[in-house]
């Protein structure tokens, strides 16, 4: 179980024991939970540098800083303590009972800095030699945890008085994998099974769950990963789940609810005013669901002025909500939704060497703005907010499905009474998908499917938009599902794989899908 970390090391005895070392950074954890984020970091750095689990903690919580920050400093600052990580595993030797059990715990602590420090390279980097070396350090991270795994559940496993912090820690590795793999594309994951990796969803969750569920230094992060699945990727993935977790409530989707719960959140602390961006983009979808544009374009201007992760789809949102307002209303601030699509392009960025692919759509959806007597976009908050799968989010609520259903209805009698324009069927066809969508939810089955088809019935008119036709195919697929349609819906998901494959290059991807 070695990974080069059995060089000899004299003993220090005044050197913090392995069970001080864990209790001191579980209470670092714990200030950490309560929002004293200063007070954590103050208690993990005067032995960051010594103690490998007060490097790893203190780095693990300077990416999350940097993750939330995307500021440059800050990313180099956790590599840094990463790199102090790694220094510390290398100091276990390995000549008696305790220091067997110590390397044991440098181990799962090297596994889980090489993965992090991979995401960071991710981060950081955007050329194929880092990406390379970042997928070295995922491989190697995937091996010590699969080799820690399989020694800690055989009969030789040796167990002291801090196993079931090294149980957390495998637990993590095995689970974050095995789970994070299970999403990929089946084809892609052939590949990386060939090659030995894992992708069961369902052990991935129990070995979170098992993670998440006992006092161990790593509970912490099984459950934010849990609850990142289950309250973010199970909505996109259109796995819906009835309850919406996010930090210190349960938020049940009843929009009055969430945005009380979203604002004691934003209250609960001002140190790191980057958790508030995360409320600030639920409650910007709050009041998109209840068709309360000015409020939703208030947190989409928090957002643009203060989150660096994707200002070019806060901008856009920006001008998505006040094209949503009244020609001769008062705009807020006195922007102008024009000036604000324009700069949508400017602000592109790369995360991980990609651009966020609702990004993409924003400054694809942006482009008609740059004429100099632009057609207005007919619903572009509508629209985002289904690459979002919003609609199937407020399919249990009809006031809400009703409100856009009407918003949706006098976009389309506007765009009947305007002069005929190359974006004309497109638009169309855009306000088709969506009325769809909100018949649907409201069990007007034949109707929805009037919508889908008159969609798919337009494909070669469709001269823009091209995702409209393969996502009105799989929208109409899930109705005939949901009616028992089972052959007619196999059918039909094999047009919609003709339809991708022939409109692939002009596809903008759809994130619900």
């Amino acid at each position: 179980m070695s990974n080069g970390k059995d060089a000899p090391a004299a003993a220090n005895s005044s050197q913090m024991t392995l069970q001080v070392c864990l209790e001191e950074c579980m209470e670092a954890l714990d200030l950490f939970l309560n929002n004293h984020f200063s007070e954590s970091l103050d208690k993990l750095r005067p032995r960051a540098k010594e103690s490998m689990y007060h490097a790893l903690i203190y780095a693990t919580v300077l990416e999350m800083q940097a993750m939330m920050t995307f500021q440059q400093d800050d990313i180099v600052n956790a590599g840094c303590y990463y790199t102090w990580t790694l220094i510390s595993t290398d100091r276990v030797c390995v000549c008696g009972f305790a220091e067997q059990l110590q390397a044991l715990h440098a181990d799962a602590c090297y596994a889980e800095c090489l993965l992090q420090r991979a995401a960071l390279t991710f981060l950081q980097d955007e050329n194929m030699v880092s990406f390379i070396k970042g997928g070295i350090k995922v491989r190697n991270s995937y091996l010590i945890y699969k080799e820690l795994h399989t020694f800690i559940q055989s009969n030789s496993s040796l167990q002291g008085p801090n196993h079931i912090h090294l149980e957390g820690g495998v637990s993590f590795g095995i689970g974050a994998f095995n789970l994070t793999l299970s999403m990929f594309p089946p084809r892609l994951l052939k590949v990386l099974e060939f090659a030995g990796f894992s992708g069961d969803k369902e052990y991935g969750l129990s070995q979170l769950n098992d993670g998440a569920t006992t006092n161990n230094l790593r509970s912490m992060l099984c459950a934010l990963l849990l609850l990142c699945y289950y309250t973010f990727l199970t909505f996109i993935l259109d796995q819906c789940v009835p309850v919406v977790c996010w930090w210190g409530g349960t938020v049940m989707m009843i929009c009055h609810q969430a945005v009380v719960l979203f604002e004691d959140g934003c209250k609960a602390q001002q140190q790191w005013k980057q958790f508030h961006h995360m409320c600030y983009w639920e409650l910007m979808w709050c009041f998109t669901y209840k068709c309360v544009w000015r409020m939703a374009y208030f947190y989409a201007d928090l957002l643009s002025n203060e989150s660096r992760w994707s200002k070019a789809m806060y901008v856009y949102m920006k001008a998505a909500y006040l094209s949503m307002l009244a020609p001769g209303e008062a705009r807020p601030f006195g922007e102008d939704e024009v000036e604000l699509f324009r700069q949508v392009s400017t602000f592109k960025q790369k995360i991980a060497g990609k651009s966020p692919p609702t990004e993409k759509f924003a400054i694809r959806k942006a482009r008609r703005y740059k004429a100099s007597c632009p057609v207005r976009l007919p619903v572009p908050v509508l629209e985002m907010m289904y690459m979002w799968n919003g609609f199937s989010m407020i399919s249990k609520r009809p006031e809400l499905t009703e409100g856009m259903l009407q918003t949706l209805v006098e976009a389309e009698r506007i765009l009947l009474e305007s002069p005929a324009n190359e974006y004309s069927m497109d638009d169309r066809c855009v306000i088709h998908l969506l009325k769809g969508l909100c018949l649907k939810n409201q069990g007007h089955i034949r109707a929805a499917e009037e919508c889908f088809n008159k969609v798919y019935n337009s494909e070669k008119k469709i001269k823009f938009d091209h995702y409209l036709v393969p996502n009105a195919l799989l929208e109409l697929s899930v109705v005939y599902i949901d009616t028992g349609r089972k052959e007619e819906a196999i059918k039909l998901l094999m047009c919609t794989k003709l339809s991708l494959a022939l409109n692939l290059s002009n596809l903008t991807i759809n994130l619900s899908s």
